[in-house]
């Protein structure tokens, strides 16, 4: 036994000797000096473009590498010295003398003699078992120089071993896999995992963001436990997510190769790192190894003066108007507070709207602040830049925490137009949204505004406050305000009614429990009081629309017959149009089909003008869009409700682009005809309520009241009222990316929307005809920019497209007879589509190389094919009005 003891003893000792004179990491050589080739490249272009076509540089170099010190502790435990030498600076690809900016100019002129000492300065690398404990350098050098150094220094950070291991390197902290084959290791980044101090923001809706995709790989060959080669390659790619043809992509790539070995200085005698540093230069100091931030300036940024004129309000359905709102809004996010109330306060009323639309949707703290200075919310005669402020606030695209207490703040505090509060509260709702689906529901300030809305609205006593709190909540689409909803669709009446009801129609399936579906059924059936039309028919889209049971389905078809004339028709187009455009309750109504008693020619044989129809507007690889038109009405022939919806849609997120309801009550009386069942007390109303990007916005009121309809009749111009007009930040997407080579990237998308979206209801007792049209004038203009910026040069890609549309929404009514004729129109007039793609490389004193493509084109106006049931009745509609002369309209 003490035999055996003593044998494991002398192996053990024998095995630790040889693993004493071995390293796990790269190892140099006494004395010696190892002299490499060191490039690195950077390309910018589209992303399916070819390398040999992209713009970019490259900086070449000579690296002498020599140990300088070992520890006599731990042979894992070097210090090496790093210098580079002999530095060039030239295209990335072969051009033509004439766009070759760097043609004639010397590297001490491109870069700088001062820079160019600094970045032939020497760094040293403490590296223990490989890895790069400590990096030092000279304090007080350019940032960007010391980048430089930072990403050949990343490079000499490997370990000999295949494993998973946590690094610091020039892209900040990150997860890194090494897999070890022989001689060579490949050594894979994660970059999504940095832990970096890099800021930046993306879109709140993901259809309207963009995507990125990363990788870095590196391949180490090894010759004499030291470095023989190493290629390392970065790729970062940019898509824009509703249209994935505009993108872009910059590669980064390094290579070091070793060209010879050669006699070399010794080392330096020490057993401390420290005291060996100061030895060497007692000017160095140690620094991260994560990159440091380093400023760029806007050059060229474009002035106000240069933009303004193209934000007249004349035209903001210009694409001129989209880009120009988009060249304020990057200066502004690089302006003082003072700077911004200066611009503001010097602007005529013509343009201030517009200005601040683009000042709010900077989403700066000194923007916040600069308006909330300028804007006094006890003054109504600024009530319409309150209302620009706070729709800009309510599209935001990656809203503050302090933006909404600033909000809730002033709704606390005193108000002068009442209008401008119901704004106020109804933005708090979106903004509410907004923080809880980035996970901040829980954030103080956003409790707080839940608490204040969710505890006003029970204790609301008028019908107006009760209206106000109600659309906060379907902006803000809380899980604990489902009760309160339910409360007021189920026990109140008219409008109020109808709200509580549309507000849980925009809640996900996911949300409407067994007690909301309950709900909507006894809603529906009115199995406890009798409903008007409006908020039965919502009802029954909800059951519809949430995985619906056989019985849901099947006692809804079986009600079909028995409710009035126009719900039956109207309830009939529903379940066709759920038919027609395979909707997900569609399977289930397939088999609610195949009983006779719920399919049968008497039910399915109704008449009425009402419906309701969903079509495809655009069908394609990235995103699609469809539009529904329903449209219902009372038994005396007049419009009850009319309803324009657009969502776009990809294979994981959903948006509701717009909608456009038009909703008329209690004007049975002006024809003399009898209301229907539950609508005998409405008030006589009629008014526009929209949602636009997910938003609801407060709806516009035609007329409240008998003597006001009277007033608005007999002074009516027959023009549209305006919805909403303004400019709207779409997509807002910013990134700084730090390259392995050194450069710093930034990665910008900025799409604006110049909108103006109108209606209107007209009728006439005398031809016994009604009218409703919805205008919707639209300009989009989106820029991608790319930017690679190494101080001395810089290149990069700008990305834009272009598109200018109208799209109009018509029905005309005549009900002179029954039943009556009614026809809906949807039209897209031909828009102008441009897009251009530019790609330049520059340098500091101007010179500058671009080449630039681009196509536009005309797309085809369409009218929007309805049923053809609509299709027979325009055809009577129109021929009946060429038949008789001076038609009304």
């Amino acid at each position: 036994m003490i035999l055996l003891t003593v044998l494991f003893l002398c192996i053990i000792s024998t095995y630790s000797a040889s693993v004493k004179g071995h390293t796990t990491g790269p190892s140099l050589n006494n004395d010696k000096l190892y002299k490499f080739a060191y490039s690195a490249e950077v390309y910018v272009d589209r992303v399916k473009a070819s390398l040999q076509k992209s713009a970019g540089y490259r900086i070449s170099s000579g690296v002498d590498v020599n140990l300088l010190w070992r520890s006599p502790d731990n042979d894992d435990d070097q210090l090496i010295k790093i210098t580079i030498k002999d530095v060039q600076v030239e295209n990335v690809n072969e051009r033509p003398a004439a766009k070759n900016i760097f043609k004639g100019k010397s590297t001490e002129k491109i870069i700088g003699k001062e820079y160019l000492e600094a970045l032939q300065r020497p760094i040293v690398l403490e590296l223990v078992r490989g890895k790069v404990k400590t990096f030092y350098s000279y304090q007080n050098e350019p940032g960007f120089t010391q980048n430089i150094k930072r990403g050949l220094a990343s490079l000499f950070q490997l370990q000999l071993h295949s494993g998973s291991a946590s690094e610091v390197d020039i892209s900040g902290k990150c997860n890194t896999t090494y897999h070890v084959r022989q001689n060579q290791v490949t050594k894979v980044k994660d970059l999504d995992s940095c832990e970096t101090t890099k800021q930046g923001f993306t879109s709140h809706n993901p259809i309207l963001d963009v995507s990125k995709k990363v990788t870095s790989a590196t391949i180490y060959v090894l010759e004499d436990s030291f470095i023989k080669s190493i290629k390392a390659e970065e790729n970062y790619v940019f898509l824009l997510n509703f249209r994935r043809k505009t993108g872009a992509k910059i590669v980064s790539k390094q290579i070091l190769e070793l060209k010879s070995v050669q006699a070399g200085p010794g080392l330096i005698a020490g057993k401390q790192v420290t005291s060996v540093i100061k030895t060497l230069d007692s000017s160095y100091v140690a620094m991260p190894l994560e990159a440091e931030p380093v400023k760029t300036e806007c050059k060229k940024c474009p002035s106000w003066q240069s933009i303004r004129e193209h934000m007249h309000p004349e035209k903001l359905s210009k694409a001129e108007a989209a880009k120009s709102f988009l060249s304020l809004i990057k200066s502004i996010r690089r302006a003082t507070k003072e700077e911004i109330l200066q611009v503001i306060r010097s602007e005529n009323k013509e343009l201030l709207p517009q200005v601040v639309d683009a000042v709010t949707s900077a989403q700066t703290p000194e923007s916040l602040e600069a308006l909330l200075e300028f804007l006094d919310f006890k003054d109504t005669s600024t009530s319409v830049l309150q209302e620009r402020f706070l729709y800009a606030c309510g599209f935001a695209s990656h809203p503050s925490e302090m933006l909404l207490k600033s909000l809730t703040d002033k709704f606390k505090g005193d108000i002068a137009n009442e209008e401008i509060r119901e704004t106020l509260v109804i933005v708090m709702g979106a903004l509410i949204r907004k923080l809880c689906d980035k996970g901040g529901c829980k954030l103080p300030f956003v409790v707080e505004a839940k608490r204040l809305i969710l505890n006003r609205l029970e204790k609301a006593k008028k019908d107006d406050n009760v209206r106000m709190y109600l659309l906060a909540l379907k902006n803000a689409l809380l899980p604990e305000a489902i009760p309160l909803l339910l409360k007021y669709a189920e026990s109140e009446e008219g409008q109020i009614s109808s709200l509580a009801a549309t507000a849980l129609q925009r809640y996900d399936p996911s949300f409407l429990t067994k007690e909301v579906k309950e709900t909507m059924n006894r809603i529906y059936h009115q199995n406890r009081k009798v409903h008007e039309k409006t908020v039965r028919t919502t009802a029954a889209a909800i059951i519809l629309n949430s995985n619906p049971s056989y019985m849901e389905v099947k006692n809804i078809l079986l009600s079909i017959g028995e409710l009035p004339m126009e719900m039956n028709k109207y309830m009939l187009s529903m379940i066709q149009d759920i038919l027609h455009f395979e909707m997900p309750a569609s399977k289930t109504v397939r088999k609610v089909l195949k009983d006779m008693r719920a399919h049968n020619y008497d039910r399915f044989s109704k008449m009425g003008s009402s419906s309701a129809y969903s079509g495809y507007i655009t069908r394609g690889p990235d995103v699609s869009s469809t539009y529904s038109l329903d449209i219902l009405y009372s038994g005396s022939g007049i419009l009850r409700r009319s309803n324009m919806n657009i969502h776009i849609f990809d294979r994981n997120a959903e948006l509701h682009a717009s909608q456009v309801v038009i909703e008329a009550q209690g004007l049975e009386s002006i024809i003399a005809a009898t209301p229907d069942e539950g609508e005998e007390n409405l008030d006589s109303f009629a008014g526009m309520s929209a949602i636009l990007f997910d938003v609801q916005l407060r709806p516009v009121t035609f007329f409240q009241g008998y003597g006001d309809l009277m007033s608005k009749m007999l002074s009516a111009t027959g023009d549209p009222m305006n919805v909403v007009k303004g400019l709207i930040l779409l997509t807002d997407y910013s990134q700084e990316i730090q390259l392995q080579s050194g450069p710093t990237a930034s990665t910008e998308f900025l799409g604006g929307l110049a909108i103006d979206i109108s209606g209107g209801m007209e009728f006439s007792l005398w031809y016994r005809e009604s009218k409703t049209n919805v205008k919707n004038r639209v300009a989009v203009f989106l820029s991608g920019n790319i930017d690679v910026d190494s101080f001395f040069v810089k290149t990069g890609m700008e990305t834009t497209l272009e598109v200018e549309t109208a799209l109009d929404f018509i029905s005309t009514v005549q009900f002179s007879q029954y039943p009556f004729l009614v026809c809906m129109q949807m039209d897209r007039i031909e828009s102008p589509f441009r897009s251009y793609v530019t790609k330049y490389e520059s340098l500091p004193s101007g010179r500058r190389y671009t080449a630039r493509r681009g196509k536009a084109v005309m797309l085809a106006g369409n009218e929007y094919p309805l049923h053809q049931e609509n299709s027979n009745m325009c055809r009577k509609v129109f021929g009946a009005k060429s038949d008789s002369a001076g038609g009304w309209f």
